[in-house]
């Protein structure tokens, strides 16, 4: 389990100021006094002894800050990398954009980022991807007072949308001719939602799901579309490094041949059905 220490007690060196807080394991990790970076599995960390993820938050249930500790779905797929190279997983949160491009990675800042993050080819030209770990969607929740029922009403009325910067979500509406507000984070789509900046947004579904699951939520605002974008999640690693890129593919893979993907899911996402075959990533 990964806990959040002091604010600003401690910094990656190869991080910037600018690149936001670090949230440690629970395990204190050591300085690696020059020993070497490899480990048993033959896979080389930024950091000895830990596996350092690139995320932003909050994205829940995919990752947030939960009673002082950041948990969530990503956070516990990734715990299952970390456990196979016998090391600790710890977490820098990072604005979307530095390791959306590779900086951060390329940088040695971390070894991975993990924020839901679709595959798409233009960010493979900075990335390499995981095996597809998840398939999402993208929803519409509008204020009920705003008298929408698609993302279609939307356009029609002149109804005001918002998205998250940087994501899919936001370039799918762009690309249907909408001038979206743009968020930086999941939880100011909500806020501006909240606060009437914006009428409706698009995010991922299960972000919406999460948000419905308070009753205050659930009784200002509805979930009007469910789009199906064909995206699908990936972690991203740095171009090249085909041995940590291996090691998150068969652990993806063995979690759900065992079950585990299984009761991760059901615990951050909801009910599961096991598709009956997965889908090509684009």
């Amino acid at each position: 389990m990964i806990t959040l220490p002091g604010r600003h007690s401690r910094v990656f060196a190869a991080a910037t100021a600018a690149a936001g807080l670090l949230l440690v394991s629970a395990c204190t990790s050591t300085d690696d006094g020059g020993a070497s970076k490899t480990t048993a599995g033959g896979v080389e960390l930024v950091k000895a002894g830990q596996l350092t993820t690139c995320t932003h938050l909050p994205y829940p249930p995919f990752q947030s800050e939960i009673d002082g500790k950041v948990q969530g779905f990503d956070v516990a797929l990734i715990d299952l990398v970390a456990d196979a190279l016998k090391v600790k997983q710890e977490i820098l949160d990072t604005p979307f954009e530095n390791f959306k491009t590779g900086a951060f990675l390329n940088s040695g800042a971390c070894d991975l980022a993990a924020a839901g993050m679709t595959i798409t080819a233009e960010r493979e030209k900075n990335l390499d991807f995981s095996v597809p770990y998840f398939d999402a969607t993208q929803a519409v929740l509008v204020d009920k007072k705003a008298g929408v029922t698609s993302l279609a009403d939307i356009k029609a009325k002149k109804v005001k949308l918002g998205a998250q910067a940087q994501t899919t979500g936001e370039e799918y509406v762009k690309k249907e001719g909408f001038d979206p507000v743009s968020f930086e984070s999941s939880d100011a789509v909500l806020n501006g939602l909240r606060t009437g900046q914006v009428k409706a947004v698009v995010i991922d579904y299960p972000v919406v799901q999460g948000w419905l699951k308070d009753q205050a939520t659930a009784d200002a605002f509805t979930m009007v579309d469910n789009l199906d974008t064909g995206e699908q999640y990936g972690i991203a690693v740095k171009k090249g490094n085909t041995a940590l890129t291996e090691a998150i593919d068969k652990a993806i893979t063995d979690a759900k041949a065992d079950g585990t993907y299984k009761k991760i899911y059901e615990q951050w996402i909801g009910p599961y059905e096991a598709p009956s075959a997965s889908p090509s990533a684009s």
